[in-house]
């Protein structure tokens, strides 16, 4: 480890260009002390952007820390205090916060993720979410958000505070074992070191690797399908059993234009084997046709999702073929905070880029994930009762319901929410 890792890694990112604006996410820790020295010593225009949310006992003495930083090195510091809504506070705070910088940034902002973090990012969600997508963990830039010190560990930064003179402030949240992030970091990881001392470089490491191999395995993708004659011709089964099955499995999903399992892609490489025609239907109005040793992809025209509805807490609501009920905790599907929902809830359907926090996961998973971790079929998805409360989705019936939404026992006020398929209604109900 040296003192200097931490400017080399931030410098080799690119991600900090001398003269250009720069707001930095500073809590006070020392990684984003870190980051924030290390910019300015790369000469990036510098401000810096302090969220006090007056949630724990010492968050008035973080924000007076960043502010005699930020005075002894000479950088703007802006401070907000925002009012965050009950329910999931750190799902929140963190909402609020990127929020807040994409208003105040005037180029990129730069959030303080180490390696130490991409490797407890990678391992929960190789934990949660099954593919190839866990693993490639967070990127080092992700629209106006960078992550210049991705390839730093967390004691390289104290490195870099320690040599520099530095103080930094530590939350005492980030050992709080109710965090699933804490246990990963203070038991999971923590066990991975003793055996391993560099586990969170070589994870980290790996993530970079996979992420650089993405746009390779993407580019043969490209080669197959050019070959082949294009990602809209018919492609020709006797060259794609030809394939190593990974490469085979990436051609179809390209050309299917939707995620296909192992057992799938087997089924569509045996299909229509014996000559003639098959078809195989894939859910959600995607059918395989194979035809003379040919296999295309063809999707029905969808039927409409169902309009939007209102449902009053406590009262009833019919959404398509589902009646939804708010009522009494006893008899829900689940159980929900009543505070949190307020008197009246919005049910739709689901939407490209959903996301939600789901309980018990410690972070937001889009929907369209939740659907395939859990088996959703494609068919049902589109017409599933999602629940929104306060513009947050709260329920989605039968797959997931929110962390911030969620009833603690022995809540004061809760409220019990079911949804029940009931068929199509008759033309005039």
């Amino acid at each position: 480890m040296s003192e200097r890792r931490a400017l080399e890694v931030a410098s080799a990112s690119g991600l900090i260009v001398a003269g250009h604006p720069l707001l930095v996410m500073l809590s006070g820790g020392a990684d984003s002390v870190c980051l924030l020295d290390v910019a300015r010593e790369l000469g990036a225009d510098v401000r810096a952007l302090h969220v006090n949310y007056r949630l724990r006992p010492g968050a008035d003495e973080d924000e007076a820390h960043c502010r005699a930083l930020c005075e002894r090195l000479g950088v703007e510091l802006i401070v907000e205090r925002p009012e965050l809504p009950p329910g999931n506070v750190q799902a929140a705070a963190r909402e609020a916060r990127y929020a807040l910088a994409e208003r105040h940034a005037e180029g990129d902002y730069a959030a303080a993720h180490t390696a130490s973090d991409q490797a407890e990012t990678v391992l929960y969600r190789l934990a949660v979410s099954p593919g190839r997508r866990a693993l490639l963990g967070m990127e080092p830039r992700r629209g106006r958000l960078v992550r210049p010190l991705l390839e730093a560990t967390r004691e390289d930064t104290r490195a870099w505070c320690r040599a520099r003179g530095l103080p930094w402030r530590e939350d005492p949240s980030n050992a709080d074992p109710r965090f699933a992030r804490s246990r990963v970091r203070h038991g999971l990881l923590a066990a991975l070191r003793e055996g391993a001392p560099a586990a969170e470089r070589t994870i980290a490491e790996t993530a970079a690797q996979l992420r650089e191999e993405e746009a390779v395995l993407q580019d043969a993708v490209d080669e197959v399908l050019a070959r082949l004659g294009g990602e809209d011709a018919p492609l020709p089964q006797r060259e794609l059993r030809e394939l190593r099955p990974g490469l085979a499995r990436l051609v179809l999903r390209r050309a299917a234009g939707a995620p296909l399992s192992r057992a799938e892609t087997e089924a569509l490489l045996r299909l229509g084997e014996r000559g003639g025609s098959a078809s195989l239907d894939l859910g959600g109005g995607l059918r395989a046709v194979a035809e003379y040793g040919y296999l295309r992809f063809t999707r029905a025209r969808e039927a409409p999702p169902p309009d939007p509805v209102l449902l009053p807490v406590p009262g009833a609501a019919r959404f398509g073929d589902w009646e939804l009920r708010a009522g009494p905790p006893a008899e829900g599907e689940v159980v929900l905070d009543a505070a949190a929902l307020g008197a009246v809830v919005r049910v739709r359907a689901w939407r490209e880029g959903d996301r939600m926090r789901p309980a018990g996961l410690g972070g937001t998973k889009t929907l369209q994930d939740l659907f395939t971790d859990r088996k959703v079929p494609r068919e049902l998805r589109r017409t599933l009762p999602v629940v929104e409360a306060q513009g947050e989705i709260a329920w989605v019936a039968g797959v997931a319901v929110s962390e911030r939404f969620r009833a603690a026992p022995g809540a004061p006020r809760a409220v019990g929410l079911s949804a029940r398929r009931v068929g199509r209604r008759r033309p005039g109900e």
